[in-house]
């Protein structure tokens, strides 16, 4: 989506809000049920971050990606829920399967069992090191957008996503020796 023109907008009519809305929605979603692992919380952040998004549209200096404001205006919004103590639980569930193809029953326990190994394993790191993960590999932010996204510096976001991925590959060969031990 082209959304360059967002720099100089200080007004969105009703098609245009429908338009980036439909466009984000999903990974704004998905960000925020990262962030609080409930899917009904997830869907009130996504809603309140296109509310703040659309109240705040002037200030949109288009400095960065309009996905990279969005993510940020979403962590503030869950972060702002967690402090208000509205979380009250964390809930893990796996990835939404692919319905293109029709894998054995075999390949989907493997595949299950891989995921949900991978997801234990990011789950389990330190809340800096996970959040920086899931927002540079699923979303593929820069490290400019990371460094946007959670306020810090560009250095800080190079050496949390080296020190994440080395501590994620560490507990994967650690869980693989266990698995292998028993």
């Amino acid at each position: 989506m082209e959304d360059d023109y967002l720099r100089h907008v200080t007004r969105l009519n009703p098609p245009e809000i429908d338009a980036l809305v439909r466009h984000y929605w999903h990974d704004v979603w998905q960000y925020a049920y990262f962030l609080v692992r409930n899917e009904h919380l997830a869907e009130d952040i996504a809603q309140e971050t296109f509310i703040r998004a659309f109240r705040a549209i002037e200030a949109f200096r288009g400095q960065c990606p309009v996905k990279s404001w969005l993510f940020k205006i979403a962590r503030n919004t869950a972060f702002n829920f967690r402090k208000s103590a509205f979380l009250c639980r964390v809930v893990l569930a796996g990835q939404p399967p692919d319905t293109r193809r029709a894998p054995s029953a075999e390949a989907e326990y493997w595949d299950g069992r891989r995921t949900d190994d991978v997801w234990a394993a990011v789950l389990d790191l330190p809340r800096a090191h996970r959040e920086m993960l899931i927002l540079h590999a699923h979303y593929g932010l820069t490290y400019a957008d990371l460094a946007e996204v959670l306020g810090v510096g560009e250095g800080t976001v190079k050496s949390r996503l080296h020190r994440a991925r080395a501590k994620l590959a560490k507990r994967m060969k650690e869980a693989i020796a266990h698995d292998d031990g028993t």
